[in-house]
């Protein structure tokens, strides 16, 4: 199974010890999937946990070193322009680029699609009990 996870989850795994994101991750970390990630999306997440959380850059880029030993790094280039904001479109286009199964969010413009050329579109809770299954 093939998944991507959008910034706000990988955010939650590293900012909220203990949480369900962790817990998503530390699945793909024990090969309960096969996790994708792309440069926009690391991008995205340094930049926020830079700008949001005060994080240095040197953790910022253990994290990001931490997280391409789990995921496989896909490079995209821009093309989708289905939602107004653009770095849901970067998650859309790594799915597509992953040929993922599911994409895992919390972002409400994301979860109204429900699914993107046949990948899924899930909130982490409804991802998580299915992995239970």
């Amino acid at each position: 199974m093939k998944v991507v996870f959008d910034t706000n989850i990988f955010i939650s795994a590293f900012v909220i010890p203990g949480g369900k994101a962790e817990e998503a991750y530390l699945s793909a970390l024990r090969g309960s999937f096969d996790l994708y990630s792309s440069v926009a999306i690391l991008t995205e997440t340094a930049q926020k946990l830079r700008e949001k959380f005060g994080w240095q850059v040197d953790k910022i880029e253990r994290l990001l070193k931490t997280i391409s030993k789990v995921a496989t790094i896909i490079k995209t280039l821009p093309h989708l322009h289905l939602l107004t904001d653009e770095p849901d479109n970067r998650i859309l286009e790594c799915a597509v680029a992953a040929k993922a199964d599911f994409i895992v969010t919390g972002d409400k413009h994301l979860l109204f699609l429900k699914d993107f050329q046949n990948i899924k579109i899930v909130r982490l809770s409804d991802f998580l009990e299915s992995l239970d299954k």
